[in-house]
């Protein structure tokens, strides 16, 4: 039996190309997934730029968010059946999720929320598990004491759609986060942001508030053009993550005088290297299924595109690029 995948064409890296594969064997710890929705996040392009500028040998299939159905599981796997409804982020070192079927280590998969379609599942594991690990594993807010602050830097995109909430639900910090257009802010207060601010001057736009540092910044967009301003207004003995990596060296002196800490987060860690506890991202995703379906906390699918083909992931990708988007686009295939 064949598979359909949407890759990067090796002989022009800027395009896209339809290809059919053998469908692939479950390894010991894989499921086989039949999937039913991608979304596409900034993580995809990024990798494709790469290989605009690196070269390929050969196609490489993208997509690192999906839901679908398990076909069938390999010989340690604990927790799933053929036939249940998952969702994930997936392995950026494995063939990605833009493709009929899929192998995905199900010690990173979570089980779909029930409450909610193939679409709305998909928008929701990368962004969730970014969110959830910048939060709580690096910068570890939820020990943090009442009237401590955190500044969510982009607060209206796909992981910060879920870093508010996360945030509110799960610890004592008081929440601000960056937009700079009305329907942007709106969203982040729609979220449970307690204050928004325009990111262009976020130290003068803190001291209308009566705000000279915050405890706490989460980055997650352009973490060179945020630097400086970053630097000034975290407190001492403060703490930044940030999800973006940076393209220039980026000075220490403030964070070296106020004695604070620099995270970063990539959500790929875990399964990269294997590490002793890979499995806590099954556990989050179906601790955020439960919020889900419990209501605490919405997805943030905003646009749906319908049918896997290279039209469809042309588009999905133009959109992300364009860095206008709130929340997430989804490919119903």
């Amino acid at each position: 039996m064949t598979i359909k995948a949407i890759a990067i064409n090796p002989e022009n890296p800027q395009q896209f190309i339809e290809i059919q594969q053998p469908q692939p064997t479950p390894g010991e710890y894989d499921l086989l997934v039949e999937v039913k929705a991608v979304s596409v996040n900034p993580v995809d392009t990024k990798v494709h730029k790469g290989a605009q500028k690196n070269g390929l040998q050969q196609p490489r299939i993208l997509g690192w968010d999906a839901s679908g159905v398990v076909l069938a599981v390999g010989s340690k796997v604990s927790g799933f059946n053929i036939g249940d409804e998952v969702y994930y982020a997936g392995d950026i070192t494995r063939p990605g999720s833009n493709a009929t079927h899929q192998l995905i280590d199900a010690r990173i998969t979570g089980h779909k929320p029930r409450n909610l379609d193939w679409a709305q599942s998909a928008a929701i594991p990368l962004t969730a598990l970014t969110a959830w690990e910048g939060l709580f594993d690096r910068l570890q807010i939820d020990k943090a004491a009442e009237g401590k602050t955190l500044l969510i830097v982009g607060g209206a995109g796909g992981v910060g759609s879920l870093a508010i909430p996360f945030a509110k639900l799960h610890s004592k910090v008081k929440v601000i986060a960056t937009a700079s257009r009305p329907d942007s802010a709106q969203w982040c207060k729609d979220r449970g942001a307690d204050l928004v601010i325009d990111y262009k001057d976020m130290a003068a736009e803190l001291e209308k508030h009566g705000l000279k540092y915050v405890d706490y910044i989460f980055c997650l967009n352009d973490t060179d053009g945020h630097w400086a301003a970053m630097s000034q207004i975290v407190a001492p003995q403060g703490q930044i993550c940030t999800i973006v990596e940076n393209e220039k060296p980026l000075s220490m002196d403030q964070l070296k005088l106020k004695s604070a800490a620099l995270h970063f987060e990539f959500m790929y860690t875990r399964s990269m290297f294997t590490t002793d506890d890979i499995a806590c991202q099954g556990e989050i995703l179906d601790a955020t299924a439960k919020l889900l379906d419990e209501g605490e906390i919405a997805t943030s699918l905003s646009k749906t595109l319908h049918g896997l083909s290279v039209e469809t992931l042309t588009e999905a990708h133009q959109l992300v690029l364009e860095g206008h988007m709130r929340g997430k686009v989804v490919i119903v295939y």
